[in-house]
């Protein structure tokens, strides 16, 4: 299977053997991708740190974090579904935009505009350098699948992967069942 250069907004679905353990059955949603690299963030994989452990000044927003990435581990970035009320903020996707103004963030939060559940925060991002993705892809080390606005705000994110595979249907669906190392099988 050829995959095609995948775009902004679109969803990488890692192949079902991936050994890379900060990938394995992860589902990345893609927010830039040119000849300088890539960047998106791990939308399955939820942490135990919470926003008010790295923010406790945010202690009145009960929100989880996410692993986003091997990349920058000690950084937060945020997803929302808010548009341009965050000023600067970049969409991706019809309804979904990345990052933004971050005091316009703390307002929105201060004054109760918001809830949790217009946001996805992650510490660290997923990065690739020039071409390094364009490699993987020829690889097929990925599945390409228009992003979602309800797989990225998704309520179960830990079986993200698995849902978006039986979406995808024909052979794709069968992959849910593969264990996660071929010598298992």
């Amino acid at each position: 299977m050829k995959n095609p250069s995948p775009e902004h907004g679109q969803l990488l679905i890692s192949e079902p053997f991936m050994l890379d353990p900060n990938f394995k059955r992860s589902v990345v949603l893609l927010c830039e991708n040119h000849k300088e690299g890539a960047v998106g963030f791990i939308i399955n994989k939820p942490i135990e740190t919470t926003l008010q452990d790295v923010l406790p000044d945010f202690d009145s927003f009960n929100s989880q974090l996410y692993y986003g990435g091997p990349v920058e581990p000690d950084t937060l970035h945020f997803i929302h579904k808010l548009g341009n009320r965050i000023d600067d903020s970049i969409e991706i996707m019809k309804g979904v935009f990345w990052g933004g103004n971050f005091e316009t963030l703390r307002l929105l939060i201060d004054t109760k505009q918001v809830k949790a559940s217009d946001f996805r925060f992650f510490l660290g991002y997923s990065g690739w350098s020039t071409d390094q993705l364009k490699d993987e892809m020829s690889e097929d080390s990925w599945f390409i699948v228009e992003g979602k606005k309800d797989y990225i705000f998704n309520k179960t994110p830990k079986d993200l992967w698995k849902t978006i595979l039986q979406d995808m249907g024909g052979d794709y669906k069968q992959m849910v069942n593969y264990p996660e190392h071929p010598s298992l099988n």
